[in-house]
């Protein structure tokens, strides 16, 4: 937490967010999983010491995928998808993602469709969400929280700012050993599986700017080893980029 708030503090600064309202949203999150929590042990055994495929919802989305359907790729990896993502791997790829990483803009009818195929779901609480929380939560039968400010029971701060880069700060905090990001081009067109409605672009591409910026600092800290399949979009420091098929060895 000594490191991220620095990082929440600038962006609640940018984008004139309320941290009591933010911490409000984690309370909301964390009663109504009071009785539906997903055990934390289930996602950490699914990446801890696994080399895993994170896909963004960025333009080079269905392009990364489907050079990954064609190398036979998809079924060797744990996959993690950002919100709409989830909706790519289940109409493009016929697959569902092991975990979801959400705020639930996405297309809640396949979220809810690929957990009830047996993806886990993280959904993360925030002052402007708090509404779909109250709705959606109630659709899944498991699901654990998360949140940009203090943890709460269930509701934990793994860091990370939009959904893409707080799914790859999840994985490295499951310890994978390999985190390979798909689908994230952090460049100057929004992807059409990034949210059911974009309202404002304009902001929505700052905020991917700020999730690069996230990544970046976050490929620095530690030892685990991060690449980027991304076909299009923005090279992202500290994220070695390879080809699809350098994966198959």
């Amino acid at each position: 937490m000594k490191e991220w708030w620095p990082w929440y503090r600038r962006i609640a600064n940018e984008f004139g967010y309320n941290q009591d309202q933010d911490q409000d949203a984690a309370e909301t999150l964390s009663q109504l999983l009071k009785n539906k929590s997903l055990p934390f042990s289930d996602v950490l055994n699914s990446l801890n010491g696994r080399k895993v495929i994170v896909f963004g919802a960025g333009p080079s989305l269905e392009t990364d995928l489907m050079r990954l359907v064609e190398l036979d790729l998809l079924g060797r990896f744990p996959t993690l998808a950002a919100d709409g993502a989830t909706s790519a791997l289940l109409n493009v790829a016929n697959t569902f993602p092991d975990i979801i990483v959400s705020d639930l803009d996405g297309p809640i009818q396949d979220l809810q469709a690929s957990v009830d195929k047996g993806s886990k779901i993280i959904i993360h609480a925030h002052g402007d969400n708090v509404g779909l929380i109250k709705l959606s939560v109630r659709l899944f039968n498991r699901a654990l929280g998360s949140t940009q400010v203090e943890p709460r029971i269930n509701v934990f701060n793994f860091g990370g700012f939009t959904d893409g880069d707080r799914a790859v700060f999840l994985a490295t905090a499951m310890h994978a050993s390999t985190i390979i990001v798909a689908g994230m081009d952090f460049g100057k067109t929004i992807g059409s599986y990034s949210k059911v409605k974009v309202g404002n672009p304009g902001m929505k591409l700052r905020k991917l700017q700020y999730g690069k910026l996230l990544l970046e600092w976050l490929a620095g800290l530690g030892k685990t080893e991060y690449c980027n399949v991304t076909r299009y979009g923005e090279r992202i420091a500290g994220f070695r980029q390879i080809e699809p098929e350098q994966l198959q060895s």
